[in-house]
């Protein structure tokens, strides 16, 4: 009986044991993350547009381990829009980031949640990616780049539920375009006004009305145009801007009575 207690020690021993190759510190060490947000066909989302907002979270949990807004210059502009690309060539050296110190004692899976550009509302998209984070093994320098497509849109006139009258026909429809990270359009220029689509629809009373394109003028980042009617009603106005080479689109909405 002595023999069997012994055998069975030894047994429950050898099943609780663990292996030296399996021990591990599970200290947990700070691990830096930078996360940036690139404009598409533009440059990073800083402080001049609000920001983008980075949210890092864990991926299995959703727990939210660290947030908050990129911030700096939106780069170099000769680095990020007119030098070809080679590996490992940084382009956003001085560019607007985000960086969080998070402190893990095991890889973790992230989710990358970007909401850019911030205060632009209307304009803001929501992109996301994800990635493992390992501890003591950073991801700095150019960091984790995430793309925000899209161009923001903001209809300055005819003004919100402006009240007016058919003698203040023509009216004009103006919008302010902009790419995400506030760089300008302007006739010819890098960004060039002249090259993209920026279109009124006009609705009435929940109708189709008319469509209205609209042009750059000297005034960088304006496109206006005329709009003319001898009917009363409620107006609906959606003002888009599109770029036929990268597909980047942005809208903005308002609506007027004309009495």
């Amino acid at each position: 009986m002595k023999k069997i207690i012994i055998i069975l020690c030894l047994l429950i021993a050898q099943l609780v044991a663990v292996p030296l190759w399996a021990k591990t510190d599970t200290k947990a060490v700070s691990t830096e993350i930078t996360v940036r947000a690139k404009a598409k066909d533009a440059k990073f989302i800083g402080s001049s547009i609000g920001g983008a907002m980075v949210i890092i979270r864990a991926a299995d949990t959703g727990e939210i381990l660290a947030q908050g807004l990129t911030q700096g210059s939106t780069g170099d502009t000769g680095k990020i829009m007119k030098t070809p690309r080679e590996r490992y060539v940084p382009i956003a050296e001085g560019a607007a980031k985000f960086t969080a110190n998070l402190d893990i004692s095991e890889p973790v899976f992230l989710t990358i949640e970007v909401l850019a550009p911030y205060i632009k509302k209307q304009a803001r998209v929501v992109a996301q990616t994800q990635t493992w984070l390992v501890p003591g093994k950073p991801i700095g320098g150019e960091g984790l780049i995430v793309e925000i497509p899209g161009m923001v849109v903001d209809l300055l006139s005819p003004q919100t539920h402006l009240y007016t009258g058919l003698d203040k026909s023509p009216f004009e429809i103006r919008a302010n375009v902009v790419m995400m990270c506030g760089c300008s359009f302007t006739d010819g220029g890098l960004w060039d006004g002249s090259k993209i689509e920026v279109t009124a629809i006009v609705k009435r009373n929940g109708g189709e009305f008319a469509t209205v394109p609209l042009k750059i003028q000297d005034t960088m980042n304006t496109f206006s145009a005329p709009f003319a009617t001898d009917l009363p009603g409620v107006y609906e106005i959606l003002v888009y801007a599109y770029d036929a080479k990268t597909g980047n689109t942005g809208v903005d909405r308002g609506s007027f009575i004309v009495k």
